[in-house]
Parts: C-alpha cells; sequence; structure tokens
C-alpha cells in the first residue's frame, strides 16, 4: 500500500482492526516496515492536539514518557499478531506485562514524529520480549525491553 511517497505496511484503518484502543489511547498511526516474527516500525504523529499536552506541561507541553512506552507496546502487540497470524477478534488482549532498562533521553513536543522499532528478543511459554525504542530526527528518545502477552477475554 502506498501512502504519498512513503509505503504503508498498515495504516490506521488495519491497525484499528487488530488493537482494541481507540481514541485518546490509540497510540500508532502507522506501520511501514513489519518483518514477520523480526521486527517492526511504525509511527506516532505527534500533535498540540493530543489531549495531555494540556496538563503535561501547559508552559511546555511533552509528551508522557508512559505514552511513549505505550505506543511502544502497541507496536510490538501489532508485530505479534502479525507474526502469530491472530485472527482480528479472537477472543484474546494483548497484554503488557513487564518493563526492564526504560530510558527517556529527550523530551518529545508536539510537531515531532516518533518512529517505533520494536524487534522480538524471545518468545517463551506465551511471553514475548522485545528490545524497543523510539527515535525523532534519527535520535533517539526513549528505549526499553519491554515483555508481552496474549490472553483470553
Amino acid at each position: 500500500m502506498k501512502q504519498g511517497d512513503r509505503q504503508t505496511v498498515m495504516d490506521i484503518h488495519e491497525i484499528l482492526k487488530y488493537l482494541p484502543h481507540r481514541y485518546p489511547l490509540i497510540l500508532v498511526d502507522r506501520v511501514v516496515s513489519l518483518e514477520s516474527g523480526k521486527r517492526i516500525h511504525a509511527y506516532k504523529n505527534v500533535s498540540i492536539n493530543e489531549p495531555y499536552f494540556s496538563g503535561h506541561f501547559p508552559h511546555h507541553p511533552v509528551m508522557p514518557g508512559v505514552l511513549i512506552i505505550e505506543a511502544l507496546a502497541q507496536a510490538a502487540a501489532l508485530l505479534t499478531i502479525r507474526s502469530e497470524n491472530m485472527e482480528k477478534d479472537n477472543g484474546q488482549v494483548y497484554y503488557f506485562v513487564g518493563i526492564d532498562a526504560v530510558r527517556f533521553k529527550k523530551p518529545v513536543i508536539a510537531g515531532d514524529q516518533l518512529v517505533l522499532k520494536v524487534e522480538i528478543t524471545r518468545q517463551l511459554k506465551g511471553i514475548w520480549k522485545y528490545a524497543a525504542c523510539a527515535e525523532v530526527d534519527g535520535q533517539v528518545v526513549t528505549e526499553a525491553q519491554l515483555m508481552c502477552t496474549a490472553r483470553a477475554i
């Protein structure tokens, strides 16, 4: 799928078919690369219209770090759902179950485009581990090791 001059693997309409999140907590706008069982690259466009900017912080709006981590976890969910050929609406939800080695290196502000990069590092007994980083303009702003699992709802 082409969108402008960038390759799009999943647009927002397809992302919404796989993730249960909705506004204001859908934090992946587009998937531009997905290598099944290995890695994903996705975008989150950060707008001044994001609801959290009015309170974090009104005089100097900064995207909360926990939401950057959530965006990375959503990208990880998309990677695993597609890699494992999980069906849409399969009665499961993908939970974020652990986080290690988090580093916030630079603030993310309105107008930034977060490039979400997630790589599967291990999968054992229904738990997936990932190396994740978010970049803005080629610079790492956040990095973490994530753990997630799928559970019946």
